[in-house]
């Protein structure tokens, strides 16, 4: 079990168990580690907004540097803040996990990936405050199937571009995920400000059950407990470019009656997005029923559709 956080006083408190330039290593059994968040949480700036609040707090186990890493077997339970990180790491396989924090719990994403290649997660359940899997800066290959999310905010692609940073995305492919009562499904976010690209992007087999935003893309995303850095992009007219993102084969209920959202970059808009067999309806316990019918939206968002979309998108520009 993690210290509390009296116990880290004049140290670094962003992590608590690190593993740093490691080839060949494995990680494995059954066993629980669990970072006694609660005492952090309520520090957080999420939840206390004193001049003494914090906005960092340890993650419960980082991978810096590593390469052909095992991660698998284990139960991670209430770390102070993201739960697993793998950053500056390659061809790094998670699979067995189990992820759990409260939906209340601020920060808690379950694993959190950046500037990192060939990446493997597999079968896994992952319920916390935040992003069940977030993908990063600077990573390429990423590979995520056969998940359990919820609750959480769903998977992400970024936040990307944060502070005006050059964004090098490509080749993420997610598939057969079960969303279970989170506030969005697959969801893409970048910050406005940004340069660079996020392509070759594909989101599969996705079902989604009472999911607020089942699938989004935000290309003007901004942490509100960062006024300074969103007042420093509002007049920025840079964006990162996202082109040949795939979601295929969804169904699923969404508590909201917008349930695809594709806000894109006016400056840089996105292109070569396809929506392939969507079949989403609204979820009976937001006060819509069956008959209802779900909406789309979209801004600067280029693509074409293929098979049944319900919604229907006559907002997405074909050319």
């Amino acid at each position: 079990m993690s210290p509390k956080p009296a116990a880290w006083k004049g140290i670094d408190s962003t992590q608590w168990l690190a593993f740093r330039r490691v080839s060949s290593l494995t990680v494995d059994g059954y066993g629980t580690i669990n970072g006694q968040g609660s005492s952090w949480w309520s520090l957080s700036c999420k939840n206390n907004h004193r001049e003494a609040c914090i906005t960092s707090a340890p993650a419960a186990i980082k991978f810096i540097s590593c390469s052909n890493t095992y991660l698998r077997n284990l139960q991670f339970v209430d770390s102070a803040q993201t739960h697993i990180v793998i950053k500056q790491s390659e061809w790094f396989h998670v699979t067995n996990l189990r992820i759990k924090a409260p939906e209340t719990s601020p920060n808690t994403d379950g694993i959190h990936i950046e500037d990192s290649k060939h990446v493997y997660i597999d079968h896994s359940a992952i319920g916390s405050g935040d992003d069940c899997i977030s993908i990063g800066d600077q990573t390429s290959d990423i590979r995520i199937t056969n998940i359990l999310c919820g609750p959480g905010h769903g998977i992400s692609v970024g936040s990307l571009g944060k502070g005006g940073s050059n964004v090098q995305v490509k080749n993420i492919h997610v598939s057969h995920v079960n969303f279970y009562q989170t506030t969005n499904g697959v969801r893409i976010k970048t910050w406005k400000g940004a340069t660079g690209y996020a392509r070759d992007i594909t989101f599969e087999y996705l079902n989604f059950t009472n999911v607020q935003n089942p699938i989004i893309i935000d290309q003007y995303y901004c942490n509100k407990l960062y006024p300074g850095d969103c007042k420093a992009v509002a007049k920025s007219n840079s964006g990162v470019q996202l082109s040949d993102v795939t979601y295929k084969n969804a169904i699923g209920t969404s508590i909201t009656e917008v349930a695809i959202r594709l806000n894109c970059s006016k400056s840089v808009p996105c292109t070569g997005i396809l929506l392939d067999s969507i079949q989403l309806k609204p979820a009976l316990h937001s006060h819509r029923n069956e008959d209802d019918q779900l909406i789309s939206s979209c801004t600067n968002a280029h693509g074409r559709t293929k098979g049944v979309i319900k919604p229907n998108i006559p907002c997405l520009l074909r050319k």
